[in-house]
């Protein structure tokens, strides 16, 4: 319908499925590098756990996972995992081609057969793999029976791999004291966050250019709305966007403005209820003051001494709302502003003269020696684990400002701009900021910027004492033991700890590694948690 008039080959915004169209945003790539270590090298048996919302890309990256398998990998997908134990068992045989006839409705018979296949594909130099999709829907004995494939083993090895993907419901599923066995048991984990307002802009150019679109039919202001509308989630972000282009074309318009997306997001996320009961509100409204005309037109006049003392009382002004303190501060201060710098020295009892604050703000590493700083990028979940202090550049009406966070919680985070403090929701932040941070850390100067497989010196000791420490806090193994020679099993240790803080598995520890390493250290300055109000 409105394909000829916007210049498009086919529908840009379909939700089915097509590989062409497949946008990988950092934490994709982040989520898919960890499935494919789970199944590879790092794999060794266990569980490899993806969770995330509805519509953020679970199943795109299951997808992307099966064409890039290994050589030699067998896979059992299950899509369904409403069964029960015998049930689920019989459906990993029948995906893995078993010949299970006659062991139907017995434990052992199927586990049996199952571990006979394993036996055999590890002979023969295969891997297996069970992806189960939708996995918060296990029951808690499938759940347990699960967990029992991985005894199947050989003296030395693990003969399954299994990866459960599902909503956040999963990880509260996993987090029951009766399932402990199992969550130990999960060697990689990853939680895939939403888009953020710069990578939704760039997924809908991206879906746009594949199907011919010489200019974009979105003003800026609309693809902010747009982000904000969907939360950044993929699936929304289509569903609204082509209700939008639809509504565009009935309206002749060449550019679709933030309005046109509101409305359309209006239908999508709410079938027009939205829109109804703004009517409904509106009406009321007019009514109500209709009512109050007609009280105020029948009250005795100025005969009550109190009415006339309440009367003549000062007004009390508004208490400026947290979206337009951020605004006003964001229009009155430019990134050039010094004083974000300034603060984060402070916070790090670091006497920092005009030069040294210049060199900073540049973040462009070894700041000077013992003293680095790390431009990065990330959603503020991963600014929460960091746990330490960054500046944000925020985006406002014209142009960015630097502004230090200070504390962060699941609702809100305090900042400090221009030299005021301010408390906001944390969907505000979102809104204004890009998803990169400077983050200042301290390592010794002896250091080396980057540490491999392979390195020597006191650096890779300092390396190991790091990751101890970081293990003990994370619940994983213990001592690591001293050296100064980076070897095949500091890696290894090093790369698990690199997937459970959501940072790229290389087993390299470069300067994001290392800054990561340096926020287990409980010197220096913490992000303070905010008080959630009572009641």
């Amino acid at each position: 319908m409105y394909l000829d008039f916007y210049g498009l080959s086919e529908a840009p915004f379909s939700i089915t499925p097509d590989p062409r169209f497949v946008y990988l945003s950092e934490r994709h790539r982040d989520g898919l590098a960890h499935l494919l270590y789970g199944v590879g090298q790092g794999g060794s048996g266990g569980f490899v756990q993806l969770t995330g919302e509805v519509g953020t890309g679970k199943t795109t990256l299951c997808r992307l996972l099966l064409e890039q398998l290994p050589d030699k990998t067998r896979v059992a997908l299950l899509l369904n995992p409403l069964l029960s134990p015998v049930e689920l068992l019989e459906t990993i045989c029948e995906e893995l081609h078993i010949e299970i006839e006659d062991a139907r409705g017995s434990l052992k018979t199927l586990t049996d057969r199952l571990n006979a296949f394993l036996l055999k594909a590890h002979a023969a130099g295969e891997r297996v793999v069970v992806i189960i999709d939708e996995a918060q829907n296990l029951s808690v004995d499938s759940l347990e029976q699960v967990r029992l494939l991985t005894n199947l083993e050989t003296a030395t090895q693990k003969l399954l791999q299994i990866i459960l993907l599902g909503q956040p419901e999963l990880r509260e599923l996993l987090d029951r004291p009766d399932l402990r066995q199992l969550a130990q048991r999960i060697t990689a984990r990853y939680h895939l966050t939403p888009l953020d307002a710069d990578e939704t802009e760039t997924y809908v150019r991206h879906r746009l250019h594949v199907v011919g679109s010489e200019r974009l039919p979105f003003t800026r202001l609309a693809l902010r709305t747009l982000h904000r509308r969907s939360g950044g989630v993929p699936r929304l972000i289509n569903v609204i966007a082509d209700r939008a282009l639809v509504a565009g074309y009935a309206r002749s318009l060449d550019s679709i403005n933030e309005r046109v997306i509101d409305e359309a997001a209006d239908e999508a996320l709410h079938g027009g209820s939205r829109r109804r009961r703004r009517l409904w509100m509106s009406v009321a409204a007019a009514l109500a003051l209709i009512a109050l005309s007609l009280v105020a037109w029948r009250w005795p006049r100025a005969s009550d001494p109190a009415t006339e003392a309440v009367a003549a009382d000062a007004p009390v002004a508004p208490a400026e709302a947290p979206s337009e303190a951020l605004q006003r501060l964001l229009a009155s201060h430019e990134e050039s502003d010094m004083r974000p710098w300034q603060r984060l020295a402070e916070l790090w009892s670091w006497p920092a003269d005009a030069d040294q604050l210049t060199r900073l703000a540049a973040c462009g590493g070894r700041i000077e020696p013992g003293i680095n700083c790390l431009r990065a990028s990330g959603p503020l979940g991963r600014l929460g684990k960091l746990g330490r202090p960054v500046i944000l550049r925020l985006r406002g009406e014209s142009g960015f400002a630097s502004a230090v966070l200070l504390a962060l919680d699941e609702r809100q985070a305090r900042i400090e701009l221009g030299g005021e403090t301010l408390t906001l929701p944390r969907s505000l932040i979102e809104l204004h900021w890009l998803g990169d941070y400077r983050v200042m850390w301290r390592a010794p100067e002896w250091v080396p910027a980057t540490l491999r497989n392979g390195d020597r010196g006191p650096g890779v000791n300092w390396l190991r004492e790091r990751l101890a420490a970081a293990e003990v806090q994370e619940g994983l193994e213990g001592p690591i033991g001293q050296g100064e020679v980076f070897d095949t099993e500091l890696e290894r240790r090093l790369r698990r700890l690199q997937i459970r803080l959501g940072l790229v598995a290389d087993g390299i520890a470069g300067p994001e590694t290392q800054m990561a390493l340096a926020s287990f250290d409980e010197e220096g300055p913490r992000l303070a948690r905010l008080e959630l109000p009572r009641g």
